[in-house]
C-alpha cells in the first residue's frame, strides 16, 4: 500500500520558553545544531516514506513559516493549515480525510515534529515493521519506547508480557514508586505518540468511537476538491471538540499493537533535554552560544547574541534571547510553562 507520513507541527512548546515562542515554536528551531527539528523529522522518515508523500499539519498562523522552514522538502499543498487548535484527534482525522479524498487509502504514520532520535537507522527499522503490521491487518499500531529509568513525565503502554505486541492498556503519567514498578516488570513502554495505521481504518474508528468528530470530518471531506473547501474548513474545524487521539481512540479501541523501540528517543519536552542533544564539557556543562564559566557544574547555557558568564553555580539552566533571560534550577525545568502562564495572566504578550 501507499505510505504517507503525517507530521503534527501545531504545538507552541511552552516548556521550552523563552527559546520557543508563538511566532517561532520549538519545532522550527535548530536545537540540535544540525537543522530545524521539523526538517530532521522529515529527513529521518526517508526512505521508509518518500518525502513527496509527507504532510505537515500546523496552525494557519504557522503555515507560511512552515513552508519557509521546510524549504522545498515537500509540496506547499502538503501543508495542511488548521484554522483553530483542536488537539491531536482533529489533526489526525483531518489528515486521514485529506488522504482518502484526494490521494487514496494507504498507511499513515503519525509523528511529532519536535522529537529527537539518536539512532535513526534503528528507528527506520522499527517503523518498517510497524508499516508491515498495519498493512496485513486492521490493527492500530503504536511504537513504544523501552524505558531506561523510572520516568514520571511520560505516559506508559502496558503489554501482556515483554514478548507480546498486544496492548493491554494505556497508563497515565505515574508517581515515582509506580514508575519504578513499571520499569522492574518489563511489560511497560513509554508512550512515544507515534502511530501507524490505514487511513480508512482510523476513520472507521472515528465513526465508531468519536461520531461527533466524524460528522464534522465528513462535512469537511465532502467539500474537498471543490471551491468551497477552504471556507468549509474555516467554518467547521473550530467546532470540532478538543480531545487527543490517545484519549479519544487509542485507549478505547480494540486490536491495538505496540512495537518496542530502543533508538535513543526523547520528546525534547523541556529545556533540560538540551543536555541530551549536546556534548558536555569536563564539568558536566552544556554550552550553546557564547559563554564563559568558572567553577560552574552541570549547567545548561543556551545563548543567542549575548555572552553568558557562569560563576560558582551548579544545576542551572540559563537561556537567553534578544528580549528575555531565563534562569532556573534544572529540577524545575518542567515548571517553565508556569512562567508562560504568568506572563499571559499579566498581559505581557510581547514576551510570548
Amino acid at each position: 500500500m501507499k505510505r504517507y507520513g503525517i507530521i503534527m507541527a501545531g504545538g507552541s512548546g511552552t516548556r521550552f520558553w523563552p527559546l520557543s515562542r508563538r511566532k517561532m515554536p520549538k519545532q522550527f528551531l535548530n536545537v540540535t545544531g544540525k537543522d530545524a527539528m521539523v526538517n530532521e523529522t522529515i529527513d529521518r522518515l526517508f526512505p521508509v516514506i518518500e518525502k513527496e508523500d509527507i504532510f505537515i499539519v500546523t496552525g494557519k498562523d504557522q503555515a507560511e513559516l512552515t513552508d519557509r522552514t521546510v524549504n522545498g522538502r515537500l509540496s506547499k499543498s502538503h501543508i495542511l493549515a488548521e484554522p483553530a487548535a483542536r488537539n491531536t484527534a482533529a489533526c489526525v482525522g483531518y489528515a486521514a480525510m485529506e488522504l482518502i479524498r484526494k490521494y487514496g487509502d494507504g498507511i499513515m504514520g503519525i509523528f511529532s515534529s519536535d522529537h529527537y532520535i539518536k539512532d535513526e537507522a534503528g528507528f527506520r527499522a522499527v517503523l518498517e515493521r510497524a508499516v508491515e503490521e498495519a498493512e496485513k491487518s486492521d490493527s492500530l499500531v503504536t511504537i513504544g519506547i523501552k524505558p531506561y529509568f523510572p520516568a514520571t513525565g511520560y505516559g506508559y503502554i502496558k503489554r501482556k508480557d515483554a514478548e507480546s505486541l498486544e496492548v493491554e492498556e494505556f497508563v497515565e503519567k505515574p508517581d515515582q514508586e509506580t514508575a519504578e514498578k513499571y520499569l522492574e516488570s518489563g511489560n511497560y513502554l513509554w508512550n512515544s505518540g507515534m502511530f501507524v495505521w490505514k487511513a480508512s481504518v482510523i476513520l472507521k474508528q472515528f465513526e465508531k468511537l468519536l461520531p461527533d468528530i466524524y460528522g464534522y470530518l465528513m462535512e469537511i471531506g465532502e467539500s474537498m476538491g471543490t471551491e468551497k473547501e477552504r471556507d468549509t474548513i474555516e467554518a467547521v474545524y473550530p467546532k470540532i471538540p478538543k480531545i487527543s487521539i490517545d484519549y479519544g481512540i487509542m485507549e478505547r479501541a480494540e486490536n491495538v499493537l505496540v512495537l518496542e523501540g530502543d533508538f535513543g528517543w526523547n520528546d525534547v519536552g523541556s529545556l533540560d533535554a538540551i543536555e541530551i542533544l549536546h556534548e558536555t564539557d569536563e564539568n558536566g556543562n552544556v554550552i550553546c552560544g557564547e559563554s564563559v564559566s568558572l567553577d560552574a557544574k552541570n549547567c545548561i547555557s543556551f545563548g543567542t547574541d549575548k555572552l553568558i558568564a557562569l560563576l560558582g553555580v551548579s544545576n542551572l539552566i540559563v537561556a537567553e534571547t534578544k528580549d528575555t533571560v531565563l534562569v532556573c534550577e534544572k529540577s524545575r525545568a518542567q515548571d517553565v510553562k508556569k512562567i508562560v502562564e504568568r506572563l499571559e495572566a499579566d498581559g505581557k504578550e510581547q514576551y510570548l
